[in-house]
């Protein structure tokens, strides 16, 4: 058994993300539509399956586990899955992506059981709009969930905003000088097309990162950081502030030619690229052979020549493929 997973173009790969359900209490615009048919339980895996994957993936080299959704805090007894994937040995970077509505309730707990980072999404600071582009979400929770996270101990709290040409690109600015308030990181992110939306046409509210760079630019010069994250953004400094900018531009700046990263959906399906389908369903080897290590490890390395070159995003609208985002694991 190999000790790490190397792909067929010579890329290491050293970061999972792994869904750890499809359901979430927000229905943002670009991730999914308003009306959505959730996975029966049955075919979601259980924390012990999760768990399970995790420390398969750490065994061979893998050295950041970040959990997606959907929205992971509002599965069940998320806090012992925590601190099961927490403990593993080798295990250099353990985040988790959320909303920030229940941070209050969960911050303390995932901070305890070895949660080292987090990643929470904010892409309007105007209640109403916030409204709009979640469907559901209370904006005061999730500032007061950033405040819990900092309270429960995290240091390093990085926010991500999808920026819509029309719908929220004129409150870049506002972002910028709120993460720098708060003392926090933020990332700007291109949307995916990932699923058919029928908010709004993603050809015509598709903002590039240099058009958020520019704005940006506009108030604080940007330096370029040398820094090397396991993540995809290129990060910037401002000369007066330790918070960090961040550009993800899968459109924009591919940047394929050092994907480091695999993901694992909530129903088992280990995807090697985040625009293609290219998959293996990692259920099957576990339910076919509880408890059998070797077998999902073997699984997980024969799937690594599927890992694609690239994707293909264009920024026409067409949905290049059909799952939703949250479907996925973000």
């Amino acid at each position: 058994m190999p000790r790490e997973l190397i792909d067929d173009f010579g890329r290491r790969v050293n970061y999972v993300r792994i869904s750890v359900t499809d359901r979430c209490d927000f229905r943002c615009v670009y991730c999914m539509s308003e009306e959505m048919t959730f996975l029966p339980r049955a075919q979601v895996l259980t924390l012990e399956e999760l768990a399970m994957v995790a420390r398969a993936f750490v065994e061979l080299g893998v050295e950041k586990i970040r959990l997606t959704g959907g929205e992971p805090l509002v599965r069940r007894d998320i806090g012992s899955l925590v601190e099961q994937v927490g403990e593993l040995p080798g295990l250099n970077d353990f985040a988790m992506t959320t909303n920030g509505a229940s941070l209050r309730k969960h911050a303390r707990q995932l901070r305890e059981g070895g949660l080292k980072r987090l990643n929470i999404s904010l892409d309007s600071l105007d209640p109403e709009r916030f409204r709009r582009l979640t469907r559901t979400g209370d904006l005061e929770r999730v500032i007061d969930g950033i405040h819990a996270a900092r309270e429960a101990g995290f240091e390093r709290i990085k926010l991500n905003a999808v920026i819509l040409k029309g719908r929220n690109d004129d409150e870049v600015l506002d972002l910028v000088e709120f993460a720098r308030h708060e003392k926090l990181d933020i990332s700007f992110i291109e949307e995916m097309p990932l699923g058919d939306v029928s908010d709004h046409s993603r050809a015509e509210t598709f903002c590039s990162s240099d058009e958020v760079q520019e704005i940006i630019e506009s108030r604080y010069p940007l330096i370029p950081t040398t820094e090397s994250t396991p993540g995809p953004s290129r990060y910037f400094r401002m000369g007066d502030s330790d918070s960090r900018i961040g550009f993800i531009s899968p459109h924009s700046h591919n940047f394929c030619s050092t994907c480091n990263r695999v993901r694992v959906t909530v129903e088992g399906r280990l995807l090697l690229c985040l625009g293609n389908e290219h998959s293996v369903d990692l259920r099957r080897v576990l339910r076919s052979h509880p408890g059998d290590m070797d077998a999902l490890k073997h699984a997980i390395v024969a799937a690594m020549p599927l890992k694609p070159e690239r994707h293909h995003f264009t920024t026409d609208g067409d949905v290049q493929v059909v799952r939703f985002m949250n479907m996925t694991g973000g």
